[in-house]
């Protein structure tokens, strides 16, 4: 039974890049606060990054929580210039508690509701409808990536007539620009 022997076996595990980048503490989660829009004005959440940040941004996964009774439109967003007076959400998380100090994302995640008018500048990448008293997921896996100064942002847009309540949740890690391969 000498083919049994454990020392000719190398052991090699794979995990989800997720998990190891929580495990490298850099993944995040966090939310927006509940985000009211309608009758003509609308509202959005994104995660934007400093200008002199140093990082790039990752997005892994995204929600919207559509707490009303109607459907509405999302349009995401590569790099806008959003309308409104944007406000830093502080539900904000790294996704391994685990490490101390705990770290803390360079990347914010901003808001901003009853706002009028679009976006500017950017890219529209593409658009989703978020069916009433339902939650859309959207798993990215790392594929969305943005440099300092660049921003993804999930713009809501107000339906004619009804009041709708939602809130967006990103996931997301961060890496030194110069590190981007590793």
């Amino acid at each position: 039974m000498q083919w049994l022997n454990n020392d000719r076996f190398n052991k090699t595990v794979n995990i989800p890049n997720p998990l190891y980048q929580s495990l490298e503490g850099r993944y995040f989660v966090g939310q927006t606060e509940h985000l009211c829009f309608g009758s003509g004005k609308n509202a959005w959440g994104g995660l934007m990054n400093p200008g002199r940040s140093d990082v790039n941004f990752f997005v892994n996964a995204f929600t919207i929580t559509n707490h009303s009774d109607q459907p509405f439109e999302a349009e995401i967003w590569f790099n806008p210039i959003p309308p409104g007076k944007p406000m830093i959400s502080r539900n904000v998380t790294p996704a391994n508690t685990a490490l101390s100090p705990l770290p803390k994302p360079e990347v914010k995640i901003a808001y901003a509701d009853d706002v009028e008018g679009l976006p500017r500048k950017g890219v529209m990448a593409f658009r989703r409808i978020v069916p009433p008293q339902s939650t859309l997921a959207s798993d990215e896996d790392g594929k969305f990536i943005f440099p300092p100064g660049g921003s993804f942002i999930l713009f809501l847009v107000a339906p004619d007539h009804e009041i709708i309540q939602a809130e967006v949740a990103f996931g997301w890690f961060e890496k030194a620009e110069f590190d981007i391969c590793k």
